[in-house]
């Protein structure tokens, strides 16, 4: 730009010469024709000379005067320069900072995002807090107020269970019992006992309950005592006080470990009885039944026992028991042998009870399934049974030896829901050679030869139920059950049990009493119970149910027959045997401890 600049200022000087050089030549033939006029006026004016040097002088302050202002500007445009890379610099320096607090921005925004995150969850954690200690606070005041269990040093203490009742119970024909129904007892139907009702009230079968429970990091451990009144001792009667003892029904504990083993021992029902979950102590399924006796078919002992049972994934169990035993012979009985003896007061055993040396405990194997719809058991039981015989009695007790035997047999039930759990059946039995004692009316279990010998009598028990809830406080139930034991004839009919040769002939004769406490039977019946059956009808109302317990009011009735095998000039039966019914009437209320 500076190059174009001179240039154009150089051009411009030198048109200005040209002409003027011109003019020179023309003024200086002008002036030799002219002197005179030429030198009059030199005097005058300024010569081209001088005033070319005036103009190039003039050019020349120009020409630095342009060359000052292209130096100014090229200062200028140095330094516009300079700023321009200054700035630009700056520029880049301020997109660096840009983009450094760009980031840091992006960052202070996720950190304020999860700052806003954490205020959230604290705000919610706050929430939650406040609520679990409203909560734990309203925990401590039930706890305190009206605890479900009470804690001492670790252990748990529960009362539930317990109940006090006031039942009745009326019959047609008397049995001369309490609110338990003696079922092998109920009177021949030409019997003086017959011919007369009877009736009742007790509240002995009220109950207290008590269980304790204490949990490791293993296992847990549980022990349950349960009561009542249904026993008698030497002072206790009707007469004024009705003073009847405490009874012990249950008394047992048990270890339950993580690993699914349970570990059970003492007083308790035997593995043969139902449950309701798996074979659990205290989920057993016991007869919607008033009568403390239950129903007849039941199956069911309660006794000594220990039992260890295994739980597969709350599915599948399997467990296995030892349990007291107790031998109950019927039908002939000759001298020449003993079972066992009765009870020695100093042995604490009843002595107006009978009491057998039993050769080995009970065995019983139980499996029981429950997959998703109801549930389902198979059991065994194997008993062994031992007498002293004496071949040489009543001559000598030369050549007396022990005679034993082992029976046994197989059971299994179900019980199932219906109608969206409104409805329930069930059925269960238990079928066997010396197993009568399980069957609720408890048969006999064996019967003996003419030389001592035991025989072992064949045995069945059955029990079906239906049950319905159509309300949430109203349960009804049906039970029809029996107990059924078969004829032994021995050794040429000499011997056994349910003989032909049973006398008969009194069993349509009313006998005579012994006086006000011994009511007449019949006449010569000689025959041996062949079954017990039972219908059995009622319902529990629960006035109500919830936190503070339980109300309910039961009633029920039940028809009962009792067969006897037939024997000789017996009367005109459909079985050829003797036949004795009752129908019972009872009621209960209780209140259940929460």
């Amino acid at each position: 730009m500076n190059r174009n600049l001179k240039a154009f200022l150089a051009l411009m000087l030198a048109c200005s010469i040209v002409p003027a050089q011109a003019q020179t030549g023309a003024t200086t033939g002008t002036a030799k024709r002219h002197k005179v006029v030429a030198s009059e006026a030199h005097s005058n004016q300024k010569t081209v000379e001088e005033q070319i040097q005036e103009l190039r002088g003039e050019f020349q302050q120009q020409i630095d005067a342009l060359k000052q202002q292209l130096a100014d500007r090229d200062e200028k445009l140095q330094q516009a320069e300079d700023a321009a890379q200054s700035a630009k610099a700056q520029a880049a320096e301020a997109s660096s900072k840009a983009e450094s607090v760009g980031t840091s921005v992006g960052q202070d925004s996720q950190a304020v995002s999860n700052l806003q995150s954490a205020v959230s969850d604290l705000k919610s954690n706050n929430v939650n807090l406040v609520e679990t200690i409203q909560n734990g606070q309203q925990e401590i005041r039930k706890a305190i107020g009206s605890p479900d269990t009470i804690h001492y040093k670790g252990v748990t203490l529960s009362p539930a269970g317990s109940f006090i009742e006031a039942a009745t119970v009326y019959r047609s024909a008397a049995t001369g019992g309490g609110i338990n129904t003696p079922f092998t007892a109920i009177p021949l139907e030409n019997s003086g006992q017959a011919q007369t009702s009877e009736f009742f009230g007790s509240g002995r079968q009220s109950r207290l309950a008590l269980t304790a429970m204490g949990k490791t990091s293993s296992m847990a451990m549980k022990a349950y005592y349960e009561m009542d009144w249904l026993g008698t001792g030497i002072t206790s009667n009707n007469n004024q006080s009705n003073s009847y003892v405490l009874r012990m029904r249950q008394l047992w504990a048990q270890a339950a470990l993580n690993s699914g083993w349970i570990f059970t021992g003492g007083q308790m029902w035997s593995l043969t009885a139902e449950t309701t979950h798996g074979l659990d102590n205290g989920t057993e399924i016991l007869p919607g039944t008033i009568d403390p006796q239950y129903t007849a078919g039941f199956v069911w002992n309660r006794q000594y026992g220990f039992r260890v049972t295994k739980d597969f994934a709350n599915k599948f169990w399997l467990g296995a028991s030892v349990e007291n035993d107790q031998a109950l012979p019927g039908g002939s009985s000759p001298t020449n042998q003993f079972l066992g003896s009765a009870g020695v007061g100093g042995g604490l055993y009843n002595p107006t009870a009978n009491y057998s040396y039993n050769l080995a405990p009970e065995l019983v194997a139980k499996v029981a399934y429950e997959p998703g719809w109801g549930h389902w058991e198979l059991f065994g039981v194997a008993r062994f049974f031992r007498n002293r015989i004496y071949p040489g009695a009543p001559a000598s007790s030369a050549g007396a030896y022990n005679d034993s035997a082992v029976g046994g047999g197989i059971g299994g039930g179900f019980r199932v829901p219906l109608a969206h759990n409104k409805l329930s059946i069930g059925l269960k039995g238990l079928w066997g050679d010396g197993v009568g004692r399980m069957g609720d009316s408890t048969i006999a279990d064996l019967t003996f030869h003419s030389d001592g010998q035991m025989s072992l009598l064949h045995t069945f028990s059955a029990l079906s139920t239906v049950e319905a809830n159509p309300t949430k406080r109203l349960n009804l139930y049906f039970n029809y059950g029996g107990d059924y034991v078969g004829r032994d004839i021995l050794d040429g009919g000499r011997s056994g049990y349910g003989l032909y040769s049973a006398d008969m002939s009194g069993c349509n004769i009313e006998g005579l009493p012994g006086g006000s406490y011994s009511p007449s039977g019949t006449g010569n019946c000689k025959g041996n119970n062949k079954d017990v059956q039972e219908f059995t009808s009622g319902y529990w109302y629960n006035f109500y149910a919830g936190a503070k317990g339980r109300l309910r009011l039961g009633m029920q009735y039940s028809y009962f027959a009792r067969n006897l095998w037939s024997g000789t000039g017996g009367p005109n039966n459909p079985d050829g045997g003797a036949k004795g019914t009752d129908n019972i009437f009872e009621t209960s209320f209780r209140y259940y401890v929460p």
